[in-house]
């Protein structure tokens, strides 16, 4: 007899810790209330029918079948399927039992905003065929089969922020994640405060490109720091006065990317102890240097976003102000008095069309737990 599942899986926001990941840096993601709502039906094959009902689009494929990346008739993966169809072939890969379903989901995550709808669409089936399959699994393993399957089967070289912040998000709280040891901890987010995403509904093309170059350099600071000391493995071992005193061996691309890099590690330091002490004013401080950071430094910002930033910035309930994701358009992530939330989404609004006549998608949100079976 068939049984039926739904499941939720959030979307997420990146607070502190940008661009750090391939660096060993510690991040500062939190879950949001956007999210994937995923109902499924199970079969007694080996075939997964998936409706993407904001797409109006389905596709059958057999999960038996997957490494061609071909759906049951023959034809190439639409994009988005190559996500719930990677997590099938990545769990296969470790031994877990993927059963056939019929699916249906839908999502008020915005694509392309840098608020992670990919990894939410993965976390959730992973999440699904968990309930489904019945083996059990640790939700640090299962992110880790979530970002294996974006990088290795969809082709996205991303880091494991997205997929552990979707699997791992706690009510009410960031998730400290160390991409080195992989520890991982919950933060409270100050008392009374608003997480208020901003969509500048900019969508840029050269993300992946830029994305990469910047990897790049990275990787090169760190060769040049490697010489002066063997124990280097990446730019978190790298202080902000060592990289000065590199500065003269780095081009300048190359300086400026890594001293974004090396900075930012030191924000989010800096502000674990600020959400520690309750200090949420150092803490929306360190949110605008990071910021200037992204967008003199490490050269990902872009007009629209910037605009965004400079208008929240003049509202006094605005504690901190950011672009969120990876650049080039997307979102910011505010951080706001709660008492104000609504009216600084209305002064960002109306501040963003008279200032580039373009319409943001302002939206309250609070940290939500991970994904979860209803």
């Amino acid at each position: 007899m068939s049984q039926k599942f739904h499941i939720v899986s959030p979307g997420r926001v990146n607070l502190l810790g940008e661009h750090v990941d391939k660096n060993d840096g510690k991040v500062l993601p939190a879950a949001i209330d956007r999210s994937i709502k995923l109902s499924a039906e199970t079969r007694d094959d080996s075939l997964i029918k998936i409706k993407a009902l904001d797409l109006a689009e389905s596709v059958e494929i057999d999960l038996t079948k997957l490494d061609g990346k071909l759906d049951s008739a023959g034809s190439p993966l639409p994009s988005w399927a190559k996500y719930p169809a990677g997590v099938a072939w990545s769990l296969q890969t470790g031994g877990f039992a993927t059963k056939g379903a019929e699916v249906e989901f839908t999502s008020n995550i915005p694509m392309g905003a840098g608020l992670s709808s990919s990894a939410a669409v993965e976390v959730a089936f992973a999440v699904l065929w968990q309930a489904m399959s019945g083996w059990s699994m640790d939700r640090l393993t299962l992110s880790q089969y979530c970002q294996k399957a974006e990088v290795e089967y969809a082709g996205v070289n991303c880091g494991l922020m997205d997929q552990f912040a979707c699997a791992n998000g706690v009510e009410g709280h960031a998730v400290l994640l160390d991409t080195r040891s992989l520890d991982f901890k919950s933060v409270p987010l100050p008392k009374n405060t608003s997480i208020v995403i901003a969509d500048s509904t900019v969508r840029r093309s050269l993300q992946t490109s830029a994305y990469n170059d910047r990897v790049i350099d990275c990787q090169a600071a760190v060769a040049v720091a490697q010489k002066r000391n063997a124990n280097v493995r990446s730019l978190r071992d790298v202080s902000v006065d060592e990289l000065e005193d590199m500065k003269s061996k780095l081009s300048d691309g190359v300086y400026r990317h890594a001293r974004h890099v090396v900075g930012e590690i030191e924000r989010v330091e800096q502000a674990i102890h600020c959400l520690e002490i309750g200090d949420s004013n150092t803490f929306g401080k360190i949110m605008f240097d990071t910021h200037a950071s992204l967008r003199d430094l490490y050269e990902v910002s872009c007009p629209e976003l910037d605009a965004l930033v400079e208008i929240a910035s003049g509202f006094s309930g605005c504690i901190g102000a950011r672009l969120t994701g990876a650049g080039f358009g997307g979102c910011t992530v505010n951080l706001v008095e709660q008492s104000k939330a609504e009216e600084f989404v209305q002064y960002l609004s109306e501040g963003y069309l008279r200032k580039t006549n373009l319409n943001a998608a302002v939206f309250v949100t609070h940290a939500s737990r991970g994904a979860y079976v209803v």
